[in-house]
């Protein structure tokens, strides 16, 4: 069960790898100035977060717009992270949580991920979006516990609509 809209969001701040190297994210920077759409996702390289990764980074113009940040957040390292983002041609700033703490403070993990083809691997981030106002509250929640479905990001942009 995701954190619930109401909720003020957990600060953190996170590596992303920039053309001009390491670099941190720190969500609250965001506050007061812009809304931030976070897009938790089990793992770079699998097909279905590249499409879900893909999508989002060929609407960035339409976020922007809306004066919402875009992050993509994942237990993979930062650097595999961005050969995955150069091979695929995704824009979005992708944040590394390699020790899956940002997932399981925001309640988005899984306890044990794809026992059925023998990984098992337990903590590893669920498909789930946030969009966080200026204010750091949580205003719209989604987490799939399939993660095979890409997020209704038509939600996420109507949500971000409303709080322009």
């Amino acid at each position: 069960m995701p954190l619930s809209v109401g909720t003020k969001a957990p600060d953190f701040t996170l590596p992303t790898k920039a053309t001009n190297g390491p670099k941190q994210i720190t969500l609250s920077a965001n506050f007061g100035k812009r809304n931030t759409v976070l897009a938790f996702f089990p793992m770079a390289f699998t097909s279905t977060c590249t499409t879900e990764m893909c999508g989002v980074s060929s609407d960035l113009a339409a976020y922007a717009e809306m004066n919402a940040a875009v992050y993509g957040i994942s237990g993979d390292n930062p650097f595999a992270q961005e050969a995955w983002a150069r091979k695929e041609g995704i824009a979005v700033t992708l944040l590394s949580d390699y020790e899956h703490q940002v997932a399981r403070v925001y309640d988005a993990v899984y306890d044990t991920f794809l026992p059925q083809i023998g990984l098992g691997m337990g903590g590893v981030p669920k498909r789930a979006t946030y969009v966080i106002d200026r204010a750091g509250v949580i205003q719209y929640a989604n987490c799939n516990e399939d993660a095979r479905v890409v997020p209704d990001f038509n939600k996420v942009k109507a949500k971000l609509a409303e709080l322009k």
